[in-house]
Protein backbone atom coordinates (compact mmCIF):
# COMPACT_ATOMS: atom_id res chain seq x y z
CA UNK A 1 0.00 0.00 0.00
CA UNK A 2 1.01 3.17 -1.00
CA UNK A 3 2.09 5.54 2.62
CA UNK A 4 0.80 9.20 2.58
CA UNK A 5 4.10 10.72 4.68
CA UNK A 6 3.01 13.43 7.25
CA UNK A 7 6.37 13.24 9.19
CA UNK A 8 7.55 16.46 10.36
CA UNK A 9 10.75 15.58 9.72
CA UNK A 10 12.93 13.91 8.28
CA UNK A 11 10.45 14.72 5.21
CA UNK A 12 9.37 13.26 2.61
CA UNK A 13 11.32 13.27 -0.53
CA UNK A 14 10.23 13.15 -4.89
CA UNK A 15 10.72 9.25 -5.25
CA UNK A 16 12.67 10.86 -8.07
CA UNK A 17 15.26 11.65 -5.98
CA UNK A 18 14.72 8.46 -3.86
CA UNK A 19 15.84 6.51 -6.71
CA UNK A 20 18.83 9.15 -8.32
CA UNK A 21 20.06 8.63 -4.60
CA UNK A 22 19.93 5.03 -3.78
CA UNK A 23 21.50 4.50 -7.46
CA UNK A 24 24.25 6.87 -6.25
CA UNK A 25 24.70 5.04 -2.96
CA UNK A 26 25.82 1.30 -5.32
CA UNK A 27 27.60 3.32 -8.18
CA UNK A 28 27.87 6.94 -8.49
CA UNK A 29 28.27 8.79 -11.58
CA UNK A 30 29.41 5.24 -13.56
CA UNK A 31 32.74 5.02 -11.70
CA UNK A 32 31.82 1.59 -9.98
CA UNK A 33 32.00 3.32 -6.51
CA UNK A 34 29.88 4.89 -4.13
CA UNK A 35 28.71 8.12 -3.63
CA UNK A 36 29.15 7.25 -0.11
CA UNK A 37 32.77 6.13 -0.65
CA UNK A 38 34.81 8.25 -2.86
CA UNK A 39 36.49 11.26 -2.03
CA UNK A 40 34.91 14.49 -1.05
CA UNK A 41 38.04 16.49 -3.08
CA UNK A 42 37.02 14.50 -6.20
CA UNK A 43 36.50 16.33 -9.07
CA UNK A 44 33.23 14.18 -9.08
CA UNK A 45 31.94 15.39 -5.04
CA UNK A 46 33.26 19.11 -6.02
CA UNK A 47 30.93 19.75 -8.59
CA UNK A 48 28.43 18.56 -6.61
CA UNK A 49 28.79 20.53 -4.14
CA UNK A 50 29.15 23.76 -6.81
CA UNK A 51 26.06 22.69 -7.99
CA UNK A 52 24.12 22.41 -4.73
CA UNK A 53 25.18 26.14 -3.32
CA UNK A 54 24.71 27.46 -7.34
CA UNK A 55 21.21 25.96 -7.11
CA UNK A 56 20.42 27.18 -3.81
CA UNK A 57 21.47 31.12 -4.59
CA UNK A 58 19.58 30.86 -7.82
CA UNK A 59 16.11 29.30 -6.34
CA UNK A 60 16.41 31.86 -3.86
CA UNK A 61 17.16 34.91 -6.57
CA UNK A 62 20.04 35.61 -5.04
CA UNK A 63 22.66 35.29 -8.03
CA UNK A 64 24.66 38.19 -7.74
CA UNK A 65 23.67 40.11 -5.21
CA UNK A 66 26.79 38.69 -2.64
CA UNK A 67 25.48 36.25 -0.69
CA UNK A 68 27.24 32.68 -0.49
CA UNK A 69 25.39 29.44 0.29
CA UNK A 70 27.38 27.06 2.54
CA UNK A 71 25.99 23.12 3.23
CA UNK A 72 27.02 22.58 6.99
CA UNK A 73 26.86 20.17 9.48
CA UNK A 74 25.17 20.18 12.90
CA UNK A 75 21.62 20.98 11.94
CA UNK A 76 19.85 24.54 12.63
CA UNK A 77 20.82 23.38 16.36
CA UNK A 78 24.38 24.44 15.80
CA UNK A 79 23.25 27.49 13.93
CA UNK A 80 21.56 29.21 16.88
CA UNK A 81 25.71 29.28 18.64
CA UNK A 82 26.90 30.07 15.22
CA UNK A 83 24.85 32.89 14.70
CA UNK A 84 25.66 34.24 17.48
CA UNK A 85 29.62 33.73 17.31
CA UNK A 86 29.92 35.74 14.06
CA UNK A 87 27.00 38.24 14.31
CA UNK A 88 26.22 38.88 18.27
CA UNK A 89 28.83 41.72 19.78
CA UNK A 90 26.70 43.63 22.38
CA UNK A 91 23.06 43.59 21.99
CA UNK A 92 21.03 40.93 19.77
CA UNK A 93 16.54 40.81 19.49
CA UNK A 94 14.60 37.71 19.25
CA UNK A 95 10.96 37.56 18.36
CA UNK A 96 9.98 34.00 20.30
CA UNK A 97 6.83 32.32 18.33
CA UNK A 98 7.88 28.33 19.60
CA UNK A 99 10.34 25.79 20.43
CA UNK A 100 13.27 26.26 18.37
CA UNK A 101 13.06 30.18 19.19
CA UNK A 102 13.76 29.51 22.70
CA UNK A 103 16.71 27.16 22.08
CA UNK A 104 17.78 29.94 19.56
CA UNK A 105 17.46 32.43 22.50
CA UNK A 106 19.89 30.11 25.13
CA UNK A 107 22.17 29.91 23.13
CA UNK A 108 23.12 33.50 22.31
CA UNK A 109 22.51 34.33 25.68
CA UNK A 110 26.03 32.42 26.23
CA UNK A 111 27.68 34.60 24.44
CA UNK A 112 25.76 38.50 24.96
CA UNK A 113 22.82 40.18 25.99
CA UNK A 114 19.55 38.92 24.16
CA UNK A 115 16.44 40.79 23.68
CA UNK A 116 13.22 39.15 23.35
CA UNK A 117 11.37 41.75 21.19
CA UNK A 118 8.30 39.95 21.41
CA UNK A 119 6.66 36.42 21.99
CA UNK A 120 4.13 34.56 21.25
CA UNK A 121 4.57 32.36 24.62
CA UNK A 122 1.55 33.45 26.47
CA UNK A 123 -0.54 31.56 23.92
CA UNK A 124 1.53 28.63 24.09
CA UNK A 125 2.50 30.14 20.54
CA UNK A 126 -0.80 29.79 18.78
CA UNK A 127 0.16 32.86 17.11
CA UNK A 128 2.55 35.24 15.55
CA UNK A 129 3.25 38.49 17.26
CA UNK A 130 2.74 41.64 15.72
CA UNK A 131 3.15 45.38 16.15
CA UNK A 132 5.31 45.02 18.39
CA UNK A 133 8.90 47.66 18.70
CA UNK A 134 12.22 46.54 17.74
CA UNK A 135 15.39 48.30 19.71
CA UNK A 136 17.62 50.39 16.78
CA UNK A 137 20.16 49.88 18.46
CA UNK A 138 20.75 45.84 18.07
CA UNK A 139 23.22 43.47 16.06
CA UNK A 140 20.69 41.76 14.62
CA UNK A 141 17.23 40.76 14.77
CA UNK A 142 16.47 36.60 14.62
CA UNK A 143 13.05 35.64 13.29
CA UNK A 144 11.71 31.56 13.19
CA UNK A 145 9.89 32.11 9.96
CA UNK A 146 8.03 28.65 10.58
CA UNK A 147 7.37 26.82 13.80
CA UNK A 148 6.73 23.48 13.20
CA UNK A 149 5.59 22.58 16.27
CA UNK A 150 2.84 24.55 16.57
CA UNK A 151 1.77 25.22 13.04
CA UNK A 152 2.06 28.87 12.76
CA UNK A 153 4.04 30.87 9.94
CA UNK A 154 5.04 34.36 9.60
CA UNK A 155 3.61 36.05 6.71
CA UNK A 156 5.54 39.38 6.92
CA UNK A 157 8.26 40.33 8.15
CA UNK A 158 9.61 43.40 9.82
CA UNK A 159 12.38 46.16 8.25
CA UNK A 160 15.20 47.10 10.23
CA UNK A 161 18.69 48.85 10.05
CA UNK A 162 20.58 46.21 11.25
CA UNK A 163 21.04 42.34 9.42
CA UNK A 164 17.62 40.28 9.98
CA UNK A 165 18.63 36.73 9.96
CA UNK A 166 15.75 34.15 9.63
CA UNK A 167 15.49 30.02 10.69
CA UNK A 168 13.45 28.76 7.55
CA UNK A 169 14.17 25.03 8.97
CA UNK A 170 10.68 23.82 7.77
CA UNK A 171 9.59 26.57 4.87
CA UNK A 172 12.52 26.84 2.90
CA UNK A 173 12.21 27.12 -0.63
CA UNK A 174 8.02 26.44 -0.44
CA UNK A 175 7.09 30.12 -0.85
CA UNK A 176 8.06 33.42 -2.64
CA UNK A 177 9.57 35.72 -1.10
CA UNK A 178 11.91 38.30 -1.79
CA UNK A 179 15.35 37.26 0.31
CA UNK A 180 17.43 39.55 -0.12
CA UNK A 181 15.37 41.03 2.54
CA UNK A 182 17.01 38.44 4.77
CA UNK A 183 20.88 38.80 5.92
CA UNK A 184 21.99 35.03 6.72
CA UNK A 185 19.06 32.58 6.09
CA UNK A 186 19.40 28.61 7.96
CA UNK A 187 17.62 25.21 7.30
CA UNK A 188 18.01 21.94 8.41
CA UNK A 189 17.95 19.85 5.21
CA UNK A 190 16.04 17.58 6.90
CA UNK A 191 12.67 19.24 6.85
CA UNK A 192 12.11 20.24 3.33
CA UNK A 193 15.52 19.87 0.90
CA UNK A 194 17.00 16.59 1.79
CA UNK A 195 18.05 14.11 4.62
CA UNK A 196 19.26 15.01 7.81
CA UNK A 197 22.70 15.61 7.65
CA UNK A 198 23.37 19.09 6.57
CA UNK A 199 22.63 22.74 7.21
CA UNK A 200 21.89 25.12 4.42
CA UNK A 201 22.92 28.79 5.20
CA UNK A 202 22.89 31.65 3.50
CA UNK A 203 24.60 34.45 4.15
CA UNK A 204 25.67 38.11 2.47
CA UNK A 205 29.07 38.17 3.39
CA UNK A 206 29.47 41.75 4.14
CA UNK A 207 28.13 41.36 7.26
CA UNK A 208 31.05 38.79 8.55
CA UNK A 209 34.31 39.84 10.37
CA UNK A 210 32.47 42.83 12.30
CA UNK A 211 32.67 40.63 15.78
CA UNK A 212 35.82 41.26 17.89
CA UNK A 213 36.09 37.93 19.76
CA UNK A 214 38.02 35.40 18.33
CA UNK A 215 36.11 32.58 16.85
CA UNK A 216 36.85 29.02 16.66
CA UNK A 217 37.57 27.39 12.84
CA UNK A 218 34.31 25.09 12.48
CA UNK A 219 32.21 28.38 13.89
CA UNK A 220 33.11 31.02 11.78
CA UNK A 221 31.24 31.45 8.76
CA UNK A 222 34.40 33.33 7.17
CA UNK A 223 36.44 30.13 7.30
CA UNK A 224 33.63 27.64 5.27
CA UNK A 225 33.44 30.37 2.72
CA UNK A 226 36.74 30.54 2.32
CA UNK A 227 37.10 26.30 1.71
CA UNK A 228 33.89 26.29 -0.64
CA UNK A 229 31.92 24.86 2.26
CA UNK A 230 34.57 22.16 2.87
CA UNK A 231 36.98 23.17 5.75
CA UNK A 232 35.94 19.59 6.79
CA UNK A 233 34.54 16.65 5.26
CA UNK A 234 31.05 17.32 4.18
CA UNK A 235 28.13 14.72 4.77
CA UNK A 236 27.85 13.81 1.37
CA UNK A 237 25.24 11.76 0.99
CA UNK A 238 23.03 14.53 2.29
CA UNK A 239 24.20 17.44 0.04
CA UNK A 240 24.03 15.03 -3.34
CA UNK A 241 20.34 14.55 -2.22
CA UNK A 242 19.78 17.69 -0.82
CA UNK A 243 21.27 18.91 -4.61
CA UNK A 244 18.98 16.31 -6.22
CA UNK A 245 15.97 18.07 -4.69
CA UNK A 246 16.99 21.38 -5.55
CA UNK A 247 17.16 20.16 -9.16
CA UNK A 248 13.47 18.90 -8.87
CA UNK A 249 11.97 21.88 -7.69
CA UNK A 250 13.62 24.25 -10.61
CA UNK A 251 12.19 21.53 -13.23
CA UNK A 252 9.11 21.86 -11.65
CA UNK A 253 9.49 25.58 -12.03
CA UNK A 254 11.12 26.49 -9.23
CA UNK A 255 9.48 28.02 -6.10
CA UNK A 256 6.65 29.90 -7.85
CA UNK A 257 5.75 26.45 -8.88
CA UNK A 258 5.71 24.55 -5.86
CA UNK A 259 4.27 27.75 -3.95
CA UNK A 260 0.93 27.22 -6.09
CA UNK A 261 0.34 23.57 -5.02
CA UNK A 262 1.52 24.30 -1.63
CA UNK A 263 -1.33 26.73 -1.18
CA UNK A 264 -3.69 24.11 -2.44
CA UNK A 265 -2.88 21.58 -0.06
CA UNK A 266 -3.09 24.06 2.93
CA UNK A 267 -6.22 25.17 1.41
CA UNK A 268 -7.60 21.72 1.32
CA UNK A 269 -6.91 20.81 4.90
CA UNK A 270 -7.50 23.84 6.58
CA UNK A 271 -11.41 24.19 4.72
CA UNK A 272 -12.14 20.53 6.25
CA UNK A 273 -10.75 21.56 9.64
CA UNK A 274 -13.04 24.81 9.61
CA UNK A 275 -16.00 23.23 8.29
CA UNK A 276 -15.79 19.61 10.46
CA UNK A 277 -17.52 20.06 13.75
CA UNK A 278 -15.11 17.44 15.15
CA UNK A 279 -12.07 19.03 14.69
CA UNK A 280 -10.62 22.15 16.21
CA UNK A 281 -7.29 23.96 14.37
CA UNK A 282 -4.57 25.34 17.17
CA UNK A 283 -2.95 27.86 15.38
CA UNK A 284 -5.11 31.49 15.19
CA UNK A 285 -6.31 31.48 11.35
CA UNK A 286 -4.07 34.48 10.33
CA UNK A 287 -1.38 32.83 11.40
CA UNK A 288 -1.72 29.24 9.85
CA UNK A 289 1.30 27.60 8.68
CA UNK A 290 1.11 26.12 5.18
CA UNK A 291 3.48 23.74 5.89
CA UNK A 292 1.99 22.01 9.31
CA UNK A 293 -1.83 21.78 9.96
CA UNK A 294 -2.01 21.45 13.65
CA UNK A 295 -5.17 20.22 14.77
CA UNK A 296 -7.24 18.64 17.68
CA UNK A 297 -10.36 16.12 17.62
CA UNK A 298 -13.13 18.09 19.25
CA UNK A 299 -13.96 14.80 21.31
CA UNK A 300 -11.61 12.63 22.61
CA UNK A 301 -14.19 9.08 22.59
CA UNK A 302 -13.41 9.42 18.65
CA UNK A 303 -9.17 9.38 19.05
CA UNK A 304 -8.98 5.22 18.73
CA UNK A 305 -11.60 5.57 15.69
CA UNK A 306 -9.62 8.16 13.96
CA UNK A 307 -6.24 6.60 14.36
CA UNK A 308 -7.05 3.50 13.00
CA UNK A 309 -8.57 4.75 9.99
CA UNK A 310 -5.92 7.20 9.28
CA UNK A 311 -3.52 4.27 9.51
CA UNK A 312 -5.86 2.02 7.38
CA UNK A 313 -5.20 4.53 4.62
CA UNK A 314 -1.59 4.27 4.53
CA UNK A 315 -1.22 7.60 6.33
CA UNK A 316 2.33 8.04 8.65
CA UNK A 317 3.44 10.45 11.22
CA UNK A 318 0.07 12.16 11.99
CA UNK A 319 0.38 12.20 15.67
CA UNK A 320 1.17 16.18 16.87
CA UNK A 321 3.92 17.11 19.30
CA UNK A 322 3.27 16.56 22.68
CA UNK A 323 3.39 20.77 23.12
CA UNK A 324 0.32 21.07 21.16
CA UNK A 325 -1.38 17.20 21.61
CA UNK A 326 -3.89 16.53 18.89
CA UNK A 327 -2.58 16.15 14.99
CA UNK A 328 -0.01 18.04 12.88
CA UNK A 329 0.02 17.52 9.14
CA UNK A 330 3.51 18.52 7.74
CA UNK A 331 2.74 19.18 3.93
CA UNK A 332 6.20 19.50 2.58
CA UNK A 333 7.45 20.46 -1.17
CA UNK A 334 7.31 16.72 -1.98
CA UNK A 335 3.93 15.48 -0.45
CA UNK A 336 1.28 15.34 -2.89
CA UNK A 337 -1.94 16.99 -3.14
CA UNK A 338 -3.50 13.47 -3.84
CA UNK A 339 -2.27 12.61 0.16
CA UNK A 340 -3.34 15.47 1.39
CA UNK A 341 -7.07 14.36 -0.38
CA UNK A 342 -6.90 11.27 1.79
CA UNK A 343 -6.55 12.40 5.16
CA UNK A 344 -9.29 15.10 4.07
CA UNK A 345 -11.82 12.03 3.29
CA UNK A 346 -10.59 10.26 6.36
CA UNK A 347 -11.65 13.43 8.20
CA UNK A 348 -14.96 13.33 6.24
CA UNK A 349 -15.82 9.88 6.86
CA UNK A 350 -15.54 9.66 10.84
CA UNK A 351 -17.73 13.17 10.72
CA UNK A 352 -20.69 10.80 8.70
CA UNK A 353 -19.55 7.75 11.15
CA UNK A 354 -20.33 9.92 14.49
Amino acid sequence: MKKHNFSAGPCILPQEVMQKASEAVLDFDGLGLSLIEISHRSKEFVAVMEEARALSLELLGLNGKGYQALFLQGGASLEFLMVAYNLLESKSGYVNTGTWSSKAIKEARLLGEVVEVASSKDKNFNYIPRGYGIPDNLDYLHLTSNNTIFGTQIKEFPKTNFPLICDMSSDIFSRQLDFSQFDLIYAGAQKNMGPAGTTLVVVKEDILGKVSRSIPSMLDYKVHIAKDSMFNTPSVFAVYTSMLTLKWLKELGGIAAIEETNEKKAKLIYSEIDLNPLFNGFAREEDRSAMNATFTLAEEGLKDTFDSMWKEAGINGLNGHRSVGGYRASMYNALSLESVGVLVDIMSELERKA
